[in-house]
């Protein structure tokens, strides 16, 4: 019973949804079932307990002294969550209020209650336009709102110049061409990332319409037509000044999510013109993390993503900027996932040590700490390794690679790419322990080893420790 669908949808609900749920089934409307009831009353107080989930268990809680019947018992277990599922459906409904207000009126058009269909749609339409975003969200709201209007005006047969058609048609290009940009963008940035080819259809014929007819004046259209460009074509410097003024302007009409989304992929530009070179897009994607931290758009439901603080750190760690991240360290901590705040807070304070040249205290910090997240734990000994190197520490180096590398063997949440790229790590550091400084025939064949290893982390650092040899 404990693996069961009932179990685990309960587990996810908040005190405020367990009792609002309790009243739920307290109404003979919703649920007629006593035994549904006692089930669900028992199970939300003995949720954590495996032992008092064992089903013969709960099925004394429930039916007393009655043999045990598993039959009766799967059909309790069924009954309740067809309840409970009627419930998170309701729910989820009426939080829509704009969607709930637009069903209310298609009930009182089709009762021909004109004054409360007209009350109703006019409600609907005031709560649409006090929306705080115009994203994709809004534009189908808003043609939800039309199409509903329409059919009114078709059943009460008011058919003249004032039918609301062009109104909707120009609504449905608005939302179709923003839906079709924003797929297309994260098509474009999953197939970089897996190496999937995908075919985007009609959208070359969009582009050309979007600027042809001035829909780059809609914010939720120009920043998606621009993301594009600089997805599709690397050297495009001119769409990324676009994106970067668009979503510095524009990035409050979009939910937090989809705001950070939109860095993001700015984000990932950069990345690519770094992992090319062009070391002067370093800033610029710091700046644009700067900007998403500052304007609080990378707080998601109370929450900062974990591997997207830790790039912060990572960025701004190389370009000095020390007082900043020490800043944002202390004072954006807390939005960090508890699960994760102090493996995270602690890699970070440590990243900030090693690159302020403090390897004493840095070496302190990583090693008196226990990292539970096992890439954590892996960035952490990739730094104590770098430390040791430079500080020619070389038995506690040693005694380290052997210990990674008996680690990333034995860890199985690691994916083959990343034992891939920590044992390049590994195998990399080893080569340069051992590589004669005084043979430059070897130093360059390592040379041009290291510069064609992929994966491999710290490609730069490596190179830089080769060249002081």
């Amino acid at each position: 019973m404990q693996k069961s669908q009932l179990i685990n949808i309960l587990k996810t609900f908040s005190k405020k949804e367990i009792r609002d749920c309790r009243k739920w089934l307290g109404s003979p409307y919703h649920n007629q079932r006593e035994d549904c009831i006692l089930l669900f009353n028992y199970l939300c107080e003995h949720l954590q307990e495996e032992e008092a989930l064992l089903k013969e268990r709960v099925y004394r809680s429930i039916f007393s002294k009655a043999p045990f019947d598993d039959a009766r018992m799967r059909q309790t277990m069924h009954f309740l969550l067809k309840v409970i599922e009627d419930f998170l459906s309701y729910e989820a409904f009426s939080k829509d209020t704009i969607q709930s207000k637009i069903t209310l009126a298609q009930l009182y058009r089709k009762r021909s209650l004109d004054t409360l269909y007209h009350k109703t749609l006019k409600g609907a339409q005031k709560v649409h336009q006090s929306l705080p975003h115009r994203d994709e969200a809004f534009f189908q709201k808003e043609l939800a709102i039309l199409r509903e209007k329409y059919e009114y005006l078709e059943e009460s047969q008011q058919r003249s110049a004032s039918m609301n058609l062009q109104e909707i048609s120009d609504t449905l290009d608005r939302t179709f061409i923003t839906s079709k940009l924003k797929q297309a963008c994260m098509m474009i940035a999953h197939q970089k990332v897996y190496k999937i080819e995908y075919e985007i259809g009609i959208l070359s014929r969009i582009l050309d319409y979007v600027v042809e007819n001035n829909l780059l004046e809609i914010p939720a259209i120009s920043i998606y037509f621009y993301i594009y460009k600089i997805s599709e074509a690397e050297a495009d410097e001119e769409s990324f000044e676009k994106v970067k003024k668009l979503a510095a302007e524009y990035a409050h009409l979009f939910s937090n999510a989809e705001a950070t989304d939109i860095y993001l992929m700015a984000v990932n530009y950069c990345i690519r013109q770094i992992n090319k070179g062009k070391r002067e897009f370093i800033p610029e994607m710091f700046q644009l993390y700067k900007e998403g931290i500052e304007r609080k758009i990378f707080i998601v439901d109370g929450i900062i993503d974990r591997f997207l603080f830790r790039n912060i750190v990572t960025a701004g760690s190389y370009l000095k900027e020390f007082d900043w991240l020490e800043n944002f360290t202390e004072q954006y901590q807390y939005y960090l996932d508890a699960r994760y705040r102090d493996d995270y807070v602690n890699l970070s304070k440590s990243m900030i040590l090693y690159n302020k040249k403090d390897y004493d205290t840095a070496m302190r910090l990583l090693t008196q700490y226990d990292f539970k997240d096992t890439l954590i734990n892996l960035n952490g000994k990739a730094m104590l390794i770098k430390m040791y190197y430079e500080l020619k520490e070389i038995s506690a180096l040693e005694s380290l690679i052997d210990s990674a590398t008996v680690f990333v063997k034995r860890k199985k949440d690691l994916t083959n790419n990343y034992k891939l790229l920590y044992n390049n790590l590994i195998k990399y550091t080893k080569k340069l322990l051992r590589v004669n400084p005084y043979d430059k025939a070897k130093k360059e064949k390592l040379r041009q080893e290291i510069m064609a290893a992929n994966p491999l982390i710290e490609k730069r650092w490596f190179l830089e420790q080769l060249g002081k040899l």
